[in-house]
Formats: structure tokens, sequence, C-alpha cells
């Protein structure tokens, strides 16, 4: 059913993936400008595939065991676009003015702890569905 728990969390990891990257830079280059995800089109990219899966994943509610399956992706996804920003923050430096980071270098953290929740809330109802048909 759409109105579980792990729809909201999956909403919820969408809105972070997809609405809040606009709103919060990711940091402050040296001379001072705000660099959001539009400034570098890997990291749109990776925000953006990662809003599309939690969505699909939540129209895959008669399917739990793909549902599973394509949070476990993202969380992947949001793994990799962490490991992208830990990257440019440490090859950054050489810098004169060391550069500001910016609280959107920790969405991919928020959305992928929005993830392991609504995969355990997605394996809390595979086991009670399965609990059911051992007592048919």
């Amino acid at each position: 059913m759409i109105q579980r728990i792990q729809t909201l969390y999956l909403f919820l990891a969408a809105v972070i993936s997809s609405a809040l990257i606009f709103v919060f830079h990711l940091w402050t280059n040296s001379e001072g400008e705000k660099v959001y995800a539009l400034d570098n089109y890997w990291t749109l990219g990776l925000f953006l595939a990662s809003a599309l899966l939690s969505l699909i994943s939540i129209f895959r509610f008669k399917h739990r065991k793909s549902q599973f399956v394509l949070g476990r992706l993202n969380i992947i996804l949001n793994f990799i676009l962490l490991g992208v920003f830990v990257y440019q923050s440490l090859s950054l430096s050489g810098e004169i003015n060391v550069s500001e980071k910016g609280i959107g270098v920790l969405l991919p953290i928020f959305s992928i702890v929005c993830l392991v929740l609504a995969n355990k809330a997605i394996k809390k109802d595979e086991d009670l569905v399965k609990s059911v048909d051992r007592l048919r």
C-alpha cells in the first residue's frame, strides 16, 4: 500500500535529492562564490538519479523485493555521490584561501539515512507477509 511509512521515507529522500540541492550550496570557492549542484553536471545528474530511483521505488509498492533492491541501489548511488564530494574536497587543497564546505555536502548522508529506514520498513513488511503465508 502506498500509505506505508516507507513511502514517507522514500518521499523524504526524493525531496532531499531533488529540491534541497537548489536551496543549499555545496561549498564556497576561494573567490567567495557559492557553488551549487547546478554548477557541476555530474553531481546534478547523480542527485537527480537518486531522486528518480526514490520516486520509482515509491510506486513499486506491490513488488516489495524490487522496491528493496531499488533502495539498495539508491544507497550505493548516494555513497558514490558522497565519495565524489570527498574527492572534490580533498583535491581542493593547495588554495591560498581555504574554501568553506556547505550543508549541501551532507545531503547524501541525510538521504542515506532515509533510505536505510525505508529499507528497514520494507524488510519488516516482507517478513510480515512471509509469516502470514506460513500460517495458511
